[in-house]
């Protein structure tokens, strides 16, 4: 095979399949997820809604999981695997696993992630990322979904997850690996100016 030839091998077989290392060095003013080794184009930026409800949880868990949590929001990476990065909307990593934690991000899987849904990246969220959650073992993912404000509670076992509980309204949210969270839907709803929900 000719140099150009091999070396159009490489670029097809780079297409194929990417590394964290290719993703690093992608630089053209878009954001991606790295899914199998494959580019995903994250969506546009999300609605203000969208940022209102990761805003107000992010207080939440700061209020009764600092002491224990590192807090992470969007975007972060998680690397998974050299071929599976995420940028979940929130990230919680107790502090006995800081070790985790790098410069490139989080590395390994974190005690919990949530995303909240677009309507862009609903089907990924809920099909594709909660395979990808599990696979890798996150113990615990929360989809919450802004046209409805409710909040979806997986939880890993035997490694798939369980959806073991769907909170609304004045439900107190809790978890079953992370004890210091308590607050309500309502609560997050009530901090939204009406003009957006």
């Amino acid at each position: 095979m000719s140099e150009k030839g091999q070396d159009q091998a490489k670029i097809h077989i780079k297409e194929q399949v990417l590394t964290y290392d290719d993703y690093t060095t992608i630089n053209d003013g878009n954001r991606y997820e790295l899914a199998g080794g494959k580019l995903e184009l994250m969506s546009p930026a999300p609605s203000v809604t969208h940022q209102l409800l990761s805003i107000e949880m992010i207080k939440k868990f700061t209020q009764s999981c600092e002491s224990d949590y590192i807090i992470l929001d969007a975007p972060i990476d998680v690397i998974l695997a050299s071929t599976e990065v995420r940028q979940p909307d929130l990230v919680l990593v107790h502090r006995n696993r800081i070790n985790i934690l790098s410069k490139r991000g989080v590395e390994g899987p974190p005690d919990l992630v949530v995303e909240i849904l677009s309507p862009s990246t609903r089907k990924r969220d809920k099909i594709d990322k909660l395979k990808t959650y599990s696979y890798y073992g996150i113990p615990e993912y929360w989809i919450v979904d802004p046209a409805i404000f409710v909040l979806e509670q997986f939880i890993l076992q035997n490694e798939r997850y369980e959806l073991i509980n769907i909170f609304q309204d004045s439900e107190i949210i809790t978890s079953p690996n992370i004890p210091c969270i308590s607050f309500t839907m309502a609560e997050i709803l009530n901090k939204i100016p009406p003009s957006l929900i």
